[in-house]
């Protein structure tokens, strides 16, 4: 089976019209709240009612500091990038908000949101994750599912023209695409209820405390996340929800761990059951694979 066509060029000019929403104030003007409508493709899914009312505050200090960017629609005004600067900005009662008028296709639209969101400090994980699954899918020209699966396979390939692709989609974004395929698209495995406590705020050190407890303890231990539960509480009610044969599996696990970390026992071992263990580590569940990555970036 063929693979769809890759075009550097043109991302690079999406990419342009991304950097190009940057948004100077030079060029803006004002509309009034009411005649903007949201984005059909925010990538923010989610307005957190204190970050808002905070946002508000200072925009009734010290006004918008950066337009909106806006599209015509239909005889209205889309936004392209700044609905929470708009939804803010009514908040704080005001009739205007600045804005550039830009003529976008929808791609171009779309390329443009997702671009102004992740170079944003406040988008939560899974809405990160999702954005940038999208902004690959469009980069290759498949669905983000099938970008999904590209991603990992290039981490098994040789350099080519779709790594440097991958490259120039994530240089502007200030990280690896290598890093997120192989830390971050994971997360998208884990359960709804923990993607649902991610989206409201949840932070993911505590999520991939959830994902490893028995399902039938995630709602108390997300309930207790939600509450400013520390990852150490967490772990600590997890052990004392876990039943004695928990606990006991919980002890084998550590000494598994022990076992793999000492040299001498690997080194004893005979090259099929060496063989074995590695296949065994290679099969090993996407929640600990993910802890694994998180205990070893933050040494």
């Amino acid at each position: 089976m063929s693979r769809p066509k890759r075009d550097l060029g043109k991302l690079s000019g999406l990419l342009t019209v991304a950097s190009d929403a940057g948004l100077a104030r030079a060029g803006a003007q004002l509309l009034r709240v009411d005649q903007l409508t949201a984005g059909t493709a925010q990538p923010r899914r989610t307005f957190e009612t204190d970050s808002l009312e905070s946002l508000a505050a200072s925009i009734r200090a010290e006004g918008i500091l950066q337009p909106l960017l806006v599209r015509a629609v239909g005889g209205r005004y889309e936004i392209v990038a700044g609905e929470r600067r708009w939804r803010a900005a009514q908040l704080a009662g005001l009739q205007e908000v600045p804005v550039l008028i830009r003529d976008l296709d929808d791609r171009q639209a779309l390329v443009a949101g997702l671009m102004e969101n992740l170079q944003r400090q406040d988008l939560n994980v899974i809405d990160e994750v999702d954005a940038k699954l999208t902004l690959v899918s469009l980069a290759l020209g498949t669905t983000p599912e099938q970008a999904r699966g590209r991603l990992m396979q290039l981490l098994k390939e040789a350099e080519g023209p779709d790594h440097a692709l991958m490259d120039g989609v994530f240089t502007p974004l200030g990280e690896s695409w290598r890093s997120y395929a192989k830390n971050k698209l994971r997360i998208l495995n884990w359960p709804p209820a923990v993607l649902d406590a991610l989206r409201v705020g949840v932070p993911r050190t505590l999520a991939a405390v959830i994902v490893s407890a028995p399902p039938e303890h995630h709602a108390a231990l997300i309930a207790l996340a939600k509450a400013g539960a520390t990852r150490e509480e967490l772990i600590a009610e997890l052990r004392r929800l876990s039943p004695p044969a928990a606990a006991a599996r919980e002890e084998r696990a550590v000494q598994v761990g022990r076992a793999l970390s000492d040299r001498r026992f690997l080194a004893q071992l005979e090259p099929p059951d060496r063989r074995a263990v590695e296949k065994w580590l290679e099969r090993m569940p996407d929640a600990l694979k993910t802890r694994l990555d998180s205990d070893l970036n933050h040494r």
